[in-house]
């Protein structure tokens, strides 16, 4: 097949997925050429968070094609702060909220979610908005404070890191969405999709005190999720990661999917303005082969809304 034909194939194939999938009556995992994404980051802007998400997947091919019948899905957005979602400290409701039911509507058997909070856990999750979303949605919300429900593992590529505890929701399920907020951060310049491992796992002042950029790499190249949707629907451009007030935010109706967490990061970066260079972790994990800051060297779908 000459490389225009495959082209015209790539898109059209694309095509026809968005359009099943946004079919009430057909799914996009229907298709038999279905055998993975045709894109391997898609980039939307200009909607609302569950509109970008629904057409970005749907680009992706549809979330059938990661998410299996009887599938346990734990979605794992930031939670991280007792603040109301114009602040933009913590995933977009509306986001996380369409997330879970696409998982239900795709066949997953249960959906949970959950974060190892920086305030206390319970006032993150209501104020935040999350906790009405995910019930509305049908999923289901655990805490994630307590040591007990944390496990050892090892890390056999870690430089820095060597072993860490992981909470078992995650050990324990079939498949995981990672749902980062963008936003600035005083330690890390960002926090993306590999940072938000941080709500994961156990012992995160290990990280602060051990090379932070190093540990968040180390990390990634244990934990790789499914997918990764970057809310930046709102962005906290200054004072992050919890942000003074919603003048640190600016609105920039954006969404990005990827199955790779480095190249997610790194598109996510260029979005708030700085070079994926530029952000040490982002750079680490692109030189220990986690994933990929090279963009040009992607098929990547940008929408337009």
């Amino acid at each position: 097949m000459g490389e225009l034909n495959r082209r015209k194939f790539l898109k059209t194939g694309a095509a026809a997925g968005a359009a099943l999938a946004l079919s009430n009556k057909s799914k996009s995992q229907d298709i038999p050429f279905f055998t993975g994404p045709v894109y391997d980051l898609v980039a939307i802007k200009g909607g609302e968070p569950a509109q970008m998400y629904d057409l970005a997947i749907a680009s992706m091919g549809g979330l059938g094609l990661f998410i299996k019948k009887g599938d346990t899905v734990v979605v794992k957005p930031n939670i991280g702060w007792d603040t109301s979602p114009e602040r933009a400290a913590c995933t977009n409701p509306e986001l996380v909220g369409r997330i879970v039911k696409n998982c239900y509507e795709v066949g997953a058997k249960e959906v949970r979610v959950f974060d190892y909070t920086c305030n206390d856990w319970e006032k993150c999750y209501q104020n935040s908005g999350i906790e009405k979303a995910v019930k509305d949605a049908g999923g289901k919300l655990f805490q994630g404070n307590l040591e007990k429900f944390y496990r050892e593992v090892t890390i056999p590529m870690g430089k820095k890191l060597k072993k860490d505890k992981v909470h078992e929701l995650i050990l324990e399920s079939d498949k995981f969405i990672n749902v980062p907020v963008l936003k600035n951060h005083g330690s890390a310049v960002l926090t993306i999709a590999m940072k938000n491992h941080m709500g994961i796992i156990w012992d995160r002042r290990y990280w602060h005190r051990n090379d932070l950029h190093q540990c968040i790499a180390d990390f990634a190249s244990f934990m790789k999720p499914t997918l990764n949707v970057v809310d930046a629907y709102r962005v906290m451009k200054r004072n992050g990661p919890r942000g003074i007030s919603e003048d640190d935010v600016v609105k920039m109706k954006s969404l990005i999917i990827s199955t790779d967490q480095v190249a997610a990061d790194a598109a996510a970066a260029k979005l708030f303005g700085i070079e994926p260079e530029d952000v040490p972790h982002i750079k680490l994990a692109h030189e220990m082969g986690v994933g990929t800051m090279d963009l040009e060297k992607l098929r990547i779908n940008r929408i337009k809304i």
